[in-house]
Order: structure tokens, then sequence, then C-alpha cells
């Protein structure tokens, strides 16, 4: 299985509809696929449809609790996509692991061994604690995603110095998969600039694809649904399943579901 964080300590930058979008376009085209809310926030739970009254183990239970992968993941409407949603009391574990053995390799020790599903998505908080840690520790790859604004660089080299620290105390083989620019608005000639300059400091490491500023990526959640399903013709969904494909080739290659 191949685990990919996806995170940026900043919010609102469109890391939840990333998480969701990417892991339904893997599960359409094959993929056995998970996805793990790590956000106390718990949206990718609620934009895939499960209701608060129905996580009773969730990433907390997971986490803390010891509960099996298998006892906290459930079907999503999406064949071939899992999640093990987030509640609210996750909010607490960053204070619980605070204290506890092995507080960084949890959910690395959680996810050890699984040979249910092909790919793992983490959709990691807005922040860079224990929560965020723990799913960087767990990850062979990171993806960052990253809102095309002037102070976007800035927030970025934070990032990739605790990437670093990760590497080196934690989980040497983590690398950066990509960095993919979101709400993209070709009117405003600044987020023009900040591509460019993002695509001169970090290069290759960007990929091809940008997500729009699209208003049916914004409804989605609020029907319980990714946009994929929601208006798959899109240019939010559209984008997605472009940046899934870009994804898919920047990975190894692994044996997928029929």
């Amino acid at each position: 299985m191949i685990v990919i964080a996806i995170a940026n300590q900043k919010g609102g930058v469109g890391k939840t509809t990333t998480a969701i979008n990417l892991a339904t376009a893997f599960a359409a085209s094959g993929w056995r696929t998970l996805l793990i809310d790590l956000d106390p926030q718990g949206n990718a739970s609620t934009g895939l449809g499960i209701p608060r009254n129905e996580r009773e183990n969730s990433s907390f239970e997971l986490l803390l609790d010891g509960l099996d992968l298998k006892e906290c993941s459930r079907a999503t409407s999406i064949p071939l996509l899992d999640i093990v949603p987030a509640t609210v009391d996750l909010s607490g574990a960053e204070v619980e692991l605070v204290n506890a053995q092995d507080r960084t390799q949890r959910l690395r020790s959680a996810l050890d061994g699984t040979t249910d599903y092909d790919i793992a998505f983490i959709d990691c908080p807005p922040s860079l604690g224990l929560l965020t840690l723990n799913g960087l520790v767990a990850s062979d790859k990171l993806l960052v995603p990253l809102q095309c604004e002037f102070f976007a660089l800035e927030g970025l080299s934070q990032l990739l110095q605790t990437v670093e620290q990760v590497q080196q105390r934690f989980n040497e083989g983590l690398g950066i998969v990509g960095i993919t620019l979101t709400m993209f608005d070709r009117r405003n000639r600044l987020t023009d600039q900040v591509a460019e300059d993002v695509r001169e400091v970090l290069g290759d490491l960007v990929f091809d694809t940008v997500v729009p500023r699209n208003v049916r990526l914004s409804e989605a959640p609020s029907h319980g649904v990714p946009a994929l399903v929601y208006d798959h013709n899109c240019a939010g969904s559209l984008a997605y399943m472009d940046l899934a494909r870009e994804l898919i080739d920047r990975l190894p290659k692994r044996r997928k579901a029929a």
C-alpha cells in the first residue's frame, strides 16, 4: 500500500477538497483506496456523506485506543473507497499523545501490514502538531496543496523544514511527490505571478495541473459527495482527474484491483 499525506499547515488551501477528490479519482480508476480523516473538523468525512452520529469508531480510536484499522474504516458511497472518519474528539488527541508511548508512530503502526488497499490518503489538519506528524511518519509521500496567493511560499518553507526533520528523525523514506496549485484564478494577475514564482523555485515538484477556483467544488460537500460525483464535468472535477493521472505517473507501479 502506498501512503500519501496531504498536508499544509495553512488552512483554507483546498487540502480536504484535494484529499476527497483525489481519493475518488483513484477509486474510479480501479485502486482500492482508503481515506484517513486526521482533521478534528471532520470535513473529509462530511464531504463523503458520513453523518456525525455514525462515526463511532474513528481516527481517534485508531490512534489512542488501539482499535484495528478494519474496525475503524467503513465503506463510502463510492465503490472501492473506504474512509476512517474523524470526530471532534480528535481535537484532544494532541494533548493525550504528548505522554503516549511511541507518540509519533501510532498511525504507522495502525497501517503496518495491511493488504486491503492499494493506496491510502491522509487528510492532515492545518497545523504542524502531533496529528500531522503522525501522518508524515506513516507516509511514503507528501502531497502539498498550495493556494495561489502572496504568502504561499513563505508558509511552504516552514512545512518543508518540518519534512526535513521528519526524514532525519522518524521516516527517512518520506519524499515529496508533488505540489499542486489550488484556487487558481486566471483573471487575477497576482495568481499568475505566484504560480510562476512557485514553479521557478520548485521546478518539477509542481504538478502541471492547476485546480481552479470553482463554485461546484465548494457546493459538493454540502451534498455529501465529492465534486467528481456532484458534477464530473465542472472545471474543478476535470482538474482533479488530470491531477490524479499525473500523480499515478509519479507513483511506483502497483497491482490494482480488478
